[in-house]
């Protein structure tokens, strides 16, 4: 089999599944629970808190657990509207962002009445961080742009924007970083981040993980009512267990990139150049400014379904757009977005690599690639 789906989920490491198990097992108490074990349950948030912190270089109590990058984009979005609409209603982030994202906006836009500006890409699927400075207005309250693209792999300057909305106005900075986490640096004080949002499962822990960075001072109206858990921003009881794991995974996929992201980006690139050599297939991932283990090609003519489908049925897994959008079978938004025309963004193929993906997996996807590509024609005719 050939997993190659990593963008939409990965694998959960056997040692974060044993750490679930465990936990789950032997504190299965509520933290907030004041009697012995709670207070067993809360020692092992607390120092899952302040491990998350240490590897994404911030403060404890600057971590709020979620249950996944859509809900911390949520939180982040809509919090920092309704918390802080009395200085403004005006928000700005990209055409191309990710549906929890887009969806948010258009939600503050349409039912909460704030003023949206959606940002455009060049044709790499870059914003421009001059372009940013352009939007800002003295009412502008966030900005919103992702760090790595989910479907084209495309970098953010996210570092420069951060600087030219802090030096520009008062805005808050919210990041996306979901698909960046593990593969591609970013240091959330350098970059002037107010709020970023990962996901558990985009680094080998469970669904139902996430954690929401929240800057020390930064208020978020909370979305939830209930309980004061997650430092009155999230209610509701912590999975322990979950977050005890997405800890673990974090640690592990940290120390495994320093290893072995050099290896995944050599086979992304040499995968890149073997599509590049087959007639009909157009790369869509930029070569440069893009992360080492997303790759996105069309081929015009085909149904991206038809190939994902015939690929799987011989193993091989991979998806067209981000998980969230791919059964709409609609064409890729960001693709229109970057100029390109109907035909490449209907038949949109992503490959996403793991940490553990090196250069053996290149020869058995291009040969079924080719097979796949030549039955279709064929029945096509």
């Amino acid at each position: 089999m050939l997993y190659l789906d990593n963008s939409a989920t990965t694998k959960p490491y056997d040692e974060v599944l044993a750490t679930y198990m465990k936990v789950a097992k032997d504190y299965f108490a509520n933290p907030s629970s004041i009697h012995k074990l709670g207070s067993e349950a809360e020692r092992l948030l607390s120092q899952s808190r302040q491990q998350v912190a240490g590897l994404l270089g911030v403060l404890p109590e600057e971590i709020i657990f979620t249950s996944g990058g859509t809900e911390g984009n949520n939180l982040a979005i809509k919090g920092a509207a309704f918390s802080t609409n009395h200085k403004g209603k005006h928000l700005i982030t990209s055409a191309i962002e990710h549906p929890s994202v887009l969806e948010s906006f258009k939600q503050l836009e349409q039912v909460h009445n704030f003023n949206v500006t959606y940002l455009p890409v060049d044709q790499n699927g870059r914003v421009s961080a001059e372009d940013v400075k352009k939007a800002l207005k003295k009412d502008t309250i966030l900005v919103s742009i992702m760090h790595v693209h989910n479907e084209i792999g495309t970098i953010q300057p996210i570092e420069e924007i951060g600087h030219m909305i802090k030096e520009s106005s008062n805005a808050l900075f919210h990041v996306d970083h979901v698909q960046g986490i593990t593969k591609v640096p970013l240091d959330f004080n350098k970059a002037k981040i107010d709020l970023c949002t990962i996901s558990g499962h985009k680094f080998h822990s469970l669904n139902g993980t996430g954690v929401l960075f929240v800057r020390k001072g930064v208020e978020l109206a909370p979305l939830f009512s209930g309980g004061a858990q997650e430092l009155n921003v999230r209610s509701g009881t912590e999975s322990l267990a979950g977050n005890v794991a997405l800890a673990k995974a974090l640690r592990l996929s940290t120390e495994k990139a320093g290893k072995q992201l050099k290896q995944v980006k050599m086979t992304r690139d040499k995968l890149m150049l073997e599509l590049s050599k087959i007639d009909g297939v157009e790369i869509n991932t930029p070569r440069n400014h893009s992360a080492p283990h997303i790759l996105n090609f069309s081929v015009p003519g085909l149904k991206a379904e038809v190939l994902i489908h015939f690929l799987g049925e011989n193993d091989i897994y991979v998806s067209t757009t981000s998980a969230c959008s791919s059964r709409d079978k609609k064409m890729s938004k960001a693709l229109l977005a970057m100029g390109k025309h109907d035909g490449i963004a209907k038949s949109a193929i992503r490959v996403s690599l793991s940490l553990d993906d090196n250069e053996e997996i290149i020869e058995p996807f291009i040969n079924m690639l080719l097979k796949g590509k030549e039955k279709i024609i064929k029945v096509m005719r």
